[in-house]
This record gives C-alpha cells, structure tokens and sequence, in this order.
C-alpha cells in the first residue's frame, strides 16, 4: 500500500478485511487537502487488493470526522472560492468534482465500504458515511448535515445520497436546519444500521459484519451490490430483467454447491 498522510490501512487477511482509519485526531479528523487528493488513490489500491473485499471506515482519536477543515480549505483555494471571473467559476466546477472522485469510487467499487462512526459526524464525514453501503454508530455519534449553517449547498454527495437512504423527509429536516442528530435519532430514520455502547465494541461489531459479509461467495455480493445500486434510478421492472440477465451471464453453480455444502455443515454443529 502507498503512504498517505490522512489515512492509516490496516489489513486483516484471514477475514478480507481493511481497516481505514482517518488519522487526523489532533484535528478531530478534519478533511485537509491530503484527504481529497490521496481518497481516490487509497480507494483504487483497496479495490485492486485481492486480500481486500470489505473496508471499515473509522476515525482514530475523539471524533469520525467533523468534516472539511475550512480554513485550510479557504486559505488554499482563495481564487477559486472568490473569484468573479468565469475562469474562476470553471476552476471552483472542476474542484468539486474533483473532491467527489473518491465517494464515487466507492459507491461504483466491488467491495463493501462499511463506517464505523463514533462522536462527530459533520458535513463531508456524513458524505463519505453516506458513500458507504452499511453504516454503524456508537451510541455517542452526533450526525450533522451543517453545510447550510455556512452558507453552503452541500456537494460532496449526502443531498444526492441520503434521500435514497432515509427519505426525503429526513433529509430535508437535515438539510434545511443543520441540526445535530443523536444516533438513536439516526437509528430510527434509518441512517444507521446498528448502535453499539461505544467505539470498542462498534469497531468490534463492524469487524464481524465485515467477516460475516465476506463468508459469502464474493461475486455474489459484488452482483448484489450492482442490482442493488442501478435499482436506485431505474424502474423495478428495469431491474427484473437487469437481475435476470446479470444470473443469466455470470451464475456460478459450484459456488451454490459450495454455500449448500457450508450451510449444512452449519446446521449439522448446531444439532
């Protein structure tokens, strides 16, 4: 794996499992430029990684993340930010996209992106939650969509994301007002899967999803997670014949074989 300044990757490769910190905590994890420029890269390696098939995103120290480190942000991008010409414009358009690459690519990868959140939760760290497939929270979380409370329309994916996650109801509420939501709140609209007591046991909890996840035949959870993601703008009879056709071409008797066999053998302990 490369070396980047924002993250710490620790493999476990008896379970496929990756472990991708933020390791920003003297800062509580806010997004600096490392962050934007080195997410793609770190994406690709993990999705190219044959050892790799579910990642966990957490935070180290007090916090998961409270979003884009403003300053630094506003001091390194001044003329795009504030300036009136429309080469100025264009450079602020082609910034943004930039800064999006890396929630895209996890959201179009093979693998299963699981957050692992505790404390803060704000602005970008709710879009690269909302990237993930699976979320998980420590009973501490604090969830906040705050970009409206500086006067920006959030664009880094959680307007785009979240309704498909929690309604359009929720997420206006979060949008609309900033507010902080507490995690048995994010529970309840479904922005979390699970609530653990705290950040142990959640990074406990998220490993063994990760393990249970990945004791399934891997193309399948790949197939899954592609019907699953083009259902999300298309009709549900689309998605009947893209599912039909997706077992059509890549249906792998031996591995039904193989997961019979492994349910039996699980049934067979248990009696």
């Amino acid at each position: 794996m490369g070396v980047y300044p924002f993250f710490q990757i620790e493999k476990i490769p008896q379970t496929r499992t990756a472990l991708l910190y933020f390791n920003r905590p003297e800062k509580l994890n806010a997004m600096n430029w490392s962050f934007w420029e080195d997410l793609p890269r770190v994406i690709d390696e993990l999705e190219a990684d044959p050892e790799v098939r579910a990642v966990i995103i957490a935070g180290r120290g007090k916090s998961f993340s409270v979003g884009i480190d403003v300053f630094e942000f506003f001091m390194n991008h001044q003329n795009a930010l504030t300036g009136a010409t429309a080469d100025a414009r264009e450079e602020l358009y082609r910034l943004i996209l930039r800064m999006q690459e890396g929630f895209d690519r996890m959201t179009a990868g093979n693998n299963i992106y699981i957050a692992a959140i505790h404390r803060h939760c704000i602005g970008a760290g709710l879009d690269i939650s909302a990237a993930c497939d699976l979320r998980l929270a420590a009973s501490d979380a604090i969830f906040s969509l705050r970009e409206t409370k500086i006067a920006i329309v959030a664009d880094m994916g959680s307007l785009n994301r979240l309704p498909r996650i929690i309604g359009q109801g929720n997420t206006r509420m979060m949008a609309f007002t900033g507010r902080d939501f507490k995690a048995d709140e994010a529970l309840r609209m479904g922005l979390v899967n699970e609530v653990y007591d705290n950040q142990e046991t959640l990074i406990a909890g998220a490993l063994a999803l990760a393990a249970e996840i990945n004791e399934n035949a891997a193309p399948t959870v790949r197939g899954t997670k592609r019907i699953l993601a083009y259902m999300e703008d298309h009709s549900v009879d689309d998605g009947l014949k893209y599912v039909a056709a997706w077992n059509s071409a890549f249906l792998n008797t031996r591995e039904i074989q193989e997961a019979l066999q492994r349910a039996m053998e699980r049934k067979a302990k248990k009696s």
